[in-house]
């Protein structure tokens, strides 16, 4: 049984003590492979060193977070750029718009957001979308940008059945589903239940969103099973088919193999 983190930031501090053994700990859970989504130009390093101590396991994207988006954002999109231009990467992002914390560069975010979906298309890379209290807004810009160059991933999907059947209409999105599927009261379970198989990808989001019964805790790559387990559950299929599946759909997103 073959597993697929295909959101997880092993680069982070939070890392720092144990990361070896974290990765070891993925590993030794049947998680092969784990791609890793950029956050700003000061991660970009500890990233790309990481990806080079596990080649054919990790795999770095590149990309602006949308909570990084400031004044200043059109630097650091050329800053962002230029490691595009001078690098492997597999995916852009991760990317999109975040209106949970602070909604003072909603604007700049929404800009932010176009300027990497055409790097998407230019660069022939699936897009890693971040849509926190943000679904309108970035559904109002897939509308006007959709097109069969742009692929890619709502990444931590928490929303309603309805919003999932209109990503999956754009024809080349899939479903990131992370630990929160594992929470009682989330209704991501009902969700899950109604979607396609083939349209979900599985992912941790490490460090964050641990899935029960470690909630609250740091999250790590390793607990991809907890969350391979319950989809299983909901969708009454043996978790080797879910593991199967949803490697087979990262492997055709993001073209690592």
């Amino acid at each position: 049984m073959v597993l697929t983190d295909t959101h997880t930031h092993l680069y982070l501090e939070e890392f720092n003590e144990d990361r070896d053994d974290v990765i070891r700990r993925a590993f030794d859970a049947g998680v092969e492979y784990m791609l890793l989504p950029n956050i700003d130009n000061d991660t970009v390093e500890p990233m790309l060193a990481l990806c080079a101590e596990y080649p054919g396991h990790l795999f770095p994207m590149m990309g602006l977070h949308p909570t990084d988006v400031k004044e200043n954002f059109e630097t650091e999109l050329q800053k962002i750029k230029d490691h595009l231009d001078n690098g492997t990467w597999y995916g852009i992002g991760e990317t999109g718009i975040d209106l949970y914390w602070d909604k003072t560069f909603a604007q700049e975010q929404e800009t932010a957001l176009r300027i990497q979906i055409d790097w998407a298309k230019k660069y022939n890379l699936p897009l890693v979308i971040h849509s926190r209290n943000s679904f309108g807004e970035i559904f109002h810009i897939i509308d006007d940008t959709n097109d069969d160059r742009l692929t890619g991933v709502f990444h931590c999907f928490t929303g309603t059945e309805a919003q999932a059947l209109k990503i999956l209409e754009y024809g080349n999105f899939y479903l990131g589903i992370g630990g929160v599927l594992t929470f009682k009261n989330s209704g991501l379970d009902k969700v899950a239940k109604n979607i396609p198989l083939d349209k979900m990808l599985l992912e941790t989001d490490s460090p964050f969103l641990a899935p029960k019964p470690f909630r609250g805790k740091r999250n790590e790559s390793a607990r991809l099973l907890l969350i391979a387990e319950k989809l299983a559950e909901v969708k009454n299929i043996p978790v080797e088919e879910v593991a199967d599946q949803t490697t087979a759909n990262a492997v055709k997103l993001f073209k690592f193999k």
